[in-house]
């Protein structure tokens, strides 16, 4: 697929022995020149590929990073939920910024889960994180807490997935494309034809694995149980956002239908700390649907 991304160099570099863990992903330059570095972080059950529409056009503006996230993609998917802690996901992306040479702050755009690890990433590393977008998402403390019927029932992944193992993994095993077809073209009104072939293509071959199933059912159970212990204990520290934040949501979502996101994102940061938002004509998947949203965004928040 190295046509989606002409001019990215990949890379694989290991940022946890115990268990062992390798992220693959995507530069578009490198730490020698003076662009500033950008991070995009994608969502579920994707890979970096979601950013094709958006990566290649801001090469000359930002050196681009794009990653898998762990358990997706090409990266590891180790089998304990502990893995999946969105604090160990986070370390992940600073590791690898470490690594590529980017030890100074960096800026973030993120979509679905990946707005998740960056959430926790802006909560733990706040001098690293210069600003970040986040993607369709409230903070999962607060849209669990706020659970009700419709949020379940547009969610039900959320409740399903999380089922103690094997029962989610031997369903959605039994025909793991026939899920990707259905789950992810009943988001939006276009259904399959807002994502590019090739991408979809390799989006269901990466859910023919059964350790990618597993690993995302993990990632899932562990926000139901380990994230909700760190964000409860992160706002009793008062350890909240304190970069600036600019949150994006499909106005044909349930962000838009169930949660006041840029009062809940409010909530989550610290005082003084700049939070705007708003809703963009799109369903879930932002940034294949909307990529020229996404870009503008980006041009106006990340400079």
């Amino acid at each position: 697929m190295s046509q989606l991304f002409p001019g990215f160099t990949p890379f694989s570099l290991q940022t946890s022995r115990d268990p062992p863990i390798t992220i693959h992903g995507l530069q578009s330059g490198s730490s020698s020149t003076n662009l500033p570095p950008l991070l995009l972080v994608h969502g579920f059950p994707q890979s970096y590929h979601i950013w094709h529409r958006i990566a290649p056009k801001l090469t000359e503006e930002f050196n681009v990073v794009l990653i898998d996230i762990r358990g997706y993609g090409a990266s590891s998917k180790p089998a304990d939920v502990a893995c999946y802690a969105k604090s160990a996901m986070a370390r992940d992306c600073i590791q690898v910024m470490d690594q590529l040479g980017y030890t100074g702050h960096f800026s973030v755009c993120a979509h679905d889960r990946g707005a998740r690890v960056t959430h926790k990433l802006c909560v733990d590393y706040p001098d690293r994180v210069k600003a970040a977008i986040l993607l369709d998402i409230c903070p999962t403390l607060a849209m669990y807490t706020a659970t009700d019927f419709d949020f379940a029932k547009a969610y039900f992944h959320w409740f399903f997935l999380i089922q103690q193992e094997p029962l989610p993994e031997t369903l959605i095993s039994a025909s793991p494309r026939a899920f990707a077809n259905m789950f992810m073209g009943g988001r939006q009104t276009d259904g399959l034809r807002i994502f590019d072939e090739e991408c979809f293509e390799y989006y269901q071959s990466v859910m023919e694995k059964p350790e990618a199933i597993h690993s995302m059912c993990q990632d899932y159970r562990a926000s139901a149980t380990l994230d909700l212990n760190e964000a409860r204990e992160d706002i009793k520290l008062g350890r909240l956002i304190r970069n600036p934040l600019l949150v994006l949501w499909g106005k044909h979502g349930v962000i838009e239908k169930c949660f006041d996101a840029v009062k809940e994102w409010q909530a989550v940061a610290a005082e003084g700390v700049t939070v705007r938002g708003h809703a963009v004509e799109s369903g879930h998947y932002i940034p294949e649907q909307t990529p020229d949203e996404v870009l503008k965004a980006i041009r106006e928040f990340l400079v």
